[in-house]
């Protein structure tokens, strides 16, 4: 699918309807500032697609640049992206901006993400989230208007597994992901693709034209291209510099026989084999590269907090002092003979888990949370999150304190151990869930689904939603094929195929629906309720209780902000989620925004769910929701409507 036209006439045009669909999904992003996700083999043309995206938008007219993460030095790959002053480092004689700042008003591809370390990973996933970026050696923030495009042919969810890439930086970046199949999937592209490239290297080298011999194209289309369409370009480049005939023969092709039998090795990374080259090739204080490189990795992942480095390293903080101290990064502990030790607060952090739709996206948005905890020295850090599921992995694996989801992830999340706590909920929206489809599908009714293929994203309100249906239907799980599939911004085309019905919530659903494309053919009317629900870490919820009626308190105003300025809350998501105004008012309409404390009611029906989905076998072991209630020291001043 490399073959696009983006303003240069060396470009062949497909006609078939993958690349029409292929075509149609990049036409429908292009417009957009959202940032996309390429990915595809090494010369499936990831950067073609990229300034194709590029040249089909509104800042055609700025500069488009492609960095590789790959070729950055470790040392200076933080330099090279993000800039910095005059004497930051050895050899940095002047003031320098990095690759976003040259990139400014335009685009910047971001080649190869997958080879980044994991603590430039920490850096770049800020500077999704915050859109500004501050030069090495510099404190002072520099805003930036860039789009980002990602490409990779690594596949990142292996890596997120094996703990080389963050899921939380998939997540910011899969927003709109494109994947280009490598050309042996599609060899009816060959014989266009080798017609275009006998043209183009005729006239560039000033030779008559050449065609094939029908052996030769034989031979060219049974080839498995382990270089795809680069392969090919350079293998029919090098046939018309070398061939004296008109006709091409089988013999005059360089084909890379040897390789194609030979699989090609996946090899990874193995943390023995690495200390074992260390050790054979000599490495000098070895000991103190390994313990400096593992402090560094750790520190950077946690931005600089002590506590949590030490916590995934598995030692305790004052060992991980001691080590610091050890490599020169702080200063040891010196104490005069005889004097107490002085005790010195430090300040807190509050990490929340959000999504940009609803009241937390509306808190980061207008920053009045920052404002209320400003007095206890509360530090707020954000991380966004697409769904539910996801969210509260991050609670029960301490990557966050505090996070809001709808009713039925924090069941899973109980089920699998987490140590969790119900702090608050908001009233049901159970509109804002249903079942979709395309406008031309036969599926009318819940009892159409039987052998149906429905996309769901596992553990969520609209996993709940479709148990409800198939069981109003007469149907079990095993007469349809449920599909678990993370949430997707927008549907593209290969997810038109891959399934015949989607269960969506908003604000997508609302997106959706006015595009005209889907329509709705069951909501969570009588069937779900569909409640919000704000959790927080029993460890933290215990050691701040002085931070929560603050952090419910502003809630409360945040969501009588969106239910009293609902057109003013649109407008303000809008820009963070790249979708329409209108879509997004008529999403905030579908529910109340108002925050609650929990009540035994809703523990009941909660209890309910937890019930079903551990008869249904769907959670391991069975949950009781009333030990999961945090319980206020002091009474709490929020309203209770």
């Amino acid at each position: 699918m490399q073959n696009l036209h983006h303003g240069q006439t060396d470009t062949p045009e497909l006609v078939d309807p993958a690349s029409r669909a292929f075509r149609n999904l990049l036409d429908r992003l292009a417009p957009t500032d959202a940032t996309v996700l390429i990915v595809g083999e090494t010369g499936t043309g990831k950067e073609v697609v990229a300034r194709y995206l590029h040249h089909h938008s509104p800042r055609r007219h700025q500069p488009f640049l492609a960095v590789n993460c790959g070729a950055l030095s470790e040392s200076l790959a933080e330099a090279e992206l993000f800039g910095h002053e005059k004497g930051a480092f050895t050899g940095a004689a002047q003031s320098r901006p990095g690759w976003f700042e040259a990139a400014e008003g335009g685009t910047l591809l971001l080649d190869e993400i997958g080879e980044l370390s994991m603590a430039l990973q920490v850096k770049l996933l800020r500077v999704l989230q915050e859109r500004e970026i501050t030069r090495v050696g510099s404190r002072k923030p520099v805003r930036i208007n860039v789009r980002v495009i990602a490409a990779t042919h690594v596949d990142l969810l292996q890596a997120i597994r094996e703990r080389r890439f963050r899921e939380d930086l998939w997540y910011r970046l899969n927003i709109a992901a494109v994947e280009l199949p490598p050309l042996r999937q599609r060899r009816e592209d060959i014989p266009v693709l080798a017609s275009h490239f006998l043209a183009l290297y005729a006239r560039r080298l000033g030779r008559p034209t050449r065609r094939l011999a029908p052996e030769t194209l034989d031979a060219l289309v049974e080839y498995s291209w382990p270089g795809n369409v680069r392969e090919l370009e350079n293998t029919l480049h090098n046939a018309v510099l070398l061939s004296k005939e008109e006709i091409i023969t089988p013999d005059q092709l360089r084909l890379n026989v040897y390789a194609e039998k030979t699989p090609r090795a996946h090899p990874q990374d193995d943390i023995a084999e690495v200390l074992q080259r260390l050790l054979v090739g000599g490495q000098p204080q070895a000991w103190q590269h390994v313990t400096r490189t593992l402090l560094n990795s750790a520190l950077s992942l946690c931005d600089g907090n002590q506590t949590q480095a030490a916590a995934m390293l598995g030692i305790s903080r004052n060992t991980l002092r001691t080590q610091l101290a050890n490599q020169g990064v702080i200063r040891p502990r010196r104490k005069p003979a005889g004097a107490a030790i002085a005790f010195v607060p430090q300040g807190r952090e509050l990490r929340i888990g959000y999504q940009k739709f609803g009241n937390l996206g509306m808190l980061k948005a207008r920053q009045t949370l920052e404002q209320a905890l400003a007095p206890l020295n509360v530090d707020v850090l954000w991380s966004e999150f697409p769904a539910g599921p996801q969210l509260l992995h991050a609670l029960q694996h301490h990557d966050i304190d505090f996070g809001a989801t709808g009713e039925v992830p924090p069941i899973f999340a109980q089920a699998s151990g987490s140590s969790l706590q119900y702090v608050a909920w908001e009233p049901p929206a159970p509109d804002s869930v249903a079942l979709v489809v395309p406008q031309t599908s036969s599926i009318r009714a819940p009892e159409d689904l039987r052998g149906k293929r429905i996309a769901v994203n596992r553990g969520s309100n609209v996993h709940w939603l479709l148990m409800q249906l198939l069981d109003e239907a007469g149907l079990s799980q095993d007469e349809v094929r449920i599909v678990y599939t993370p949430p997707r911004i927008p549907l593209t085309p290969s997810d038109y195929r891959a399934v015949d019905a989607w269960m969506m919530w908003d604000p997508l659903l609302s997106d959706a629906l006015s595009e005209g494309t889907l329509r709705v053919v069951a909501n969570g009317q009588r069937r779900v309720n569909n409640h919000l629900f704000y959790l927080a870490s029993r460890e933290w919820a215990g050691q701040n209780q002085d931070v929560m009626p603050l952090l419910l308190a502003a809630l409360q105003q945040s969501g009588q902000f969106i239910d009293r300025e609902r057109r003013q809350a649109a407008a303000l998501l809008a820009g963070e989620l790249n979708l329409s105004a209108a879509a997004l008012e008529q999403a905030l309409a579908r529910r109340s925004h108002q925050t609650q404390t929990m009540d035994s009611q809703i523990v009941r029906e909660q209890q309910r769910i937890a019930d079903r989905f551990y008869a249904l076998g769907l959670i391991p072991t069975p949950v009781r929701i009333r030990d999961a209630v945090w319980q206020s020291p002091v009474p709490l001043a929020v309203d209770q409507h």
